[in-house]
C-alpha cells in the first residue's frame, strides 16, 4: 500500500506533460485500435491514469468519446480522445497486459447507445461521473472508470476500491445481483462521487 501512495505522489507531482513528450513514437508493437472511450476518463491534459484520480486541475473526456490507440510504450497507451492527444498510464493494473488494458479503455462499440437506454436515474449519474445504487458493475465502470487491478484482483468480487486521489478511498460494494447497494468513504469523498438529482 505505501509503495502505491508513493507511486501516485511521484505521479501527481509529474502529471502536467509536455505535449512533445504526449506524442514521442511508439516503442512497442500492439493494436491501433479505433473505437470509443469505455468510461468518463479525468485528465491532467495530456496524461491520464488508471487510478483516474480526479484532482484539481483535472478535466473530464467523457464516456463514448471517440477514440483511436496510436502507440505503446513501455506502461503506457498513446490515444487520440476527440482529436485531443493523451498518455494514458498503467500504473497500478500492471498485472493486465498492455493490449487488453488498451482494449477496457477503447471499445468498440459506442457506450452512448447503452446509456441511452438506461433508467433516467442511472443515465444521469453516468453523465455526471458519479454513481447512484442500482447500477450494475458495468455501469458503474461507465461512470467512474475500471476499478485498478492491483486492489482488484476479481472483477466479480462484492467490493470494488476507488480513490479520487491518491489518498481518498471509497468502495463501492454490490448485491447478489451485481448491483450497488452502498457506497462507504468519508462525508467529503461521497458528496463528489454520489448523485444526486437536481431539485
Amino acid at each position: 500500500m505505501l509503495r502505491r501512495f508513493a507511486l501516485a505522489a511521484a505521479i501527481a507531482i509529474a502529471a502536467p506533460v509536455p505535449v512533445a513528450y504526449a506524442q514521442r513514437p511508439s516503442t512497442l508493437q500492439g493494436p491501433l485500435i479505433t473505437g470509443f472511450l469505455c468510461c468518463n476518463m479525468f485528465t491532467y491534459g495530456v496524461q491520464m491514469g488508471d487510478g483516474n484520480y480526479r484532482e484539481e486541475g483535472t478535466s473530464l473526456l467523457p464516456v463514448g468519446t471517440p477514440t483511436q490507440v496510436t502507440g505503446y510504450e513501455r506502461h503506457f497507451v498513446y490515444l487520440n480522445v476527440g482529436g485531443k492527444i493523451q498518455r494514458l498510464k498503467n500504473d497500478y493494473s500492471r498485472d493486465v497486459a498492455m493490449t487488453p488494458f488498451a482494449y477496457r479503455y477503447v471499445v468498440n462499440e459506442d457506450p452512448r447507445v447503452r446509456i441511452a437506454a438506461f433508467e433516467p436515474r442511472v443515465r444521469d449519474a453516468i453523465q455526471a461521473a458519479q454513481i447512484t445504487e442500482g447500477m450494475t458493475r458495468e455501469q458503474v465502470t461507465m461512470a467512474v472508470g475500471w476499478p485498478i487491478a492491483s486492489e482488484n484482483p476479481r472483477l466479480e468480487a462484492d467490493v470494488w476500491r476507488y480513490w479520487i486521489d491518491p489518498w481518498s478511498e471509497y468502495q463501492i460494494a454490490f448485491n447478489k445481483a451485481g448491483k450497488v447497494k452502498a457506497v462507504t468513504a468519508t462525508p467529503a469523498v461521497l458528496d463528489r462521487v454520489m448523485y444526486s438529482p437536481p431539485n
